[in-house]
């Protein structure tokens, strides 16, 4: 595929359904990395997105979890990647929708994620990838899992963004039901996924 492929990204990326400032990225983390701040680098100015100075790279072996919270509730219509190439390049991507942790990577492997598709390969630049809106209408954060590198050792990641619009909550509503439904019907999973997680931070896998 040439590099026009990432023109669409390249031409709509910087506009306002750009969602780099809805972002907390104070609180973006991830599992894996060789420097576990390295998960921040990935989030990005538009205008730095090309930036390969700063990224973010897997510690023991190609897998890579990194956790996106939003300051807001958002609608996400796509995420824009720029990946390593070559033999650090992932090849393989799952996003899991609302979370409200991160679990451990086995427990990702058994936990539904809301895409889960296949990365181009040899792109120079920002490549956008269009998610299914009806799957990210209503969203606080995502958790991005690459695995599968080319050279089968090490992930790199330096840019990491979304498109989509932000969501308007009415001031008179009941804050019980700002969950939505399936996000509510998931929470007891998610807690006893955060809760075996959290008990197990010390036992090797």
């Amino acid at each position: 595929m040439s590099s026009s492929s990432s023109d669409p990204a390249n031409i709509l990326g910087g506009d306002n359904s750009n969602l780099w400032r809805c972002i907390d990225r104070d609180n973006v983390h991830g599992l894996n990395l060789a420097d576990p701040d390295d998960a921040k680098e990935t989030i990005k100015p538009w205008d730095q997105r090309e930036n390969t100075e700063k990224f973010a790279e897997s510690n023991v072996d190609d897998q890579v979890i990194i956790h996106v919270p939003f300051s807001q509730n958002v609608r996400l219509r796509s995420v824009l990647l720029k990946l390593g190439r070559g033999e650090v390049a992932p090849v393989h991507l799952r996003i899991y929708a609302n979370h409200p942790n991160i679990v451990d990577f086995s427990e990702a492997e058994t936990t539904k994620a809301q895409l889960d598709i296949s990365l181009l390969q040899g792109e120079p630049g920002v490549v956008e990838y269009p998610l299914r809106v009806a799957a990210f209408a209503s969203i606080n954060s995502v958790s991005l899992f690459f695995s599968e590198s080319v050279g089968g050792d090490v992930s790199r990641i330096y840019y990491i963004g979304f498109k989509g619009d932000i969501r308007e909550l009415k001031k008179d509503k009941n804050p019980q039901m700002d969950i939505p439904a399936a996000n509510a019907a998931d929470a007891p999973l998610f807690d006893r996924l955060q809760d075996k997680a959290s008990g197990q931070q010390t036992t090797a896998r």
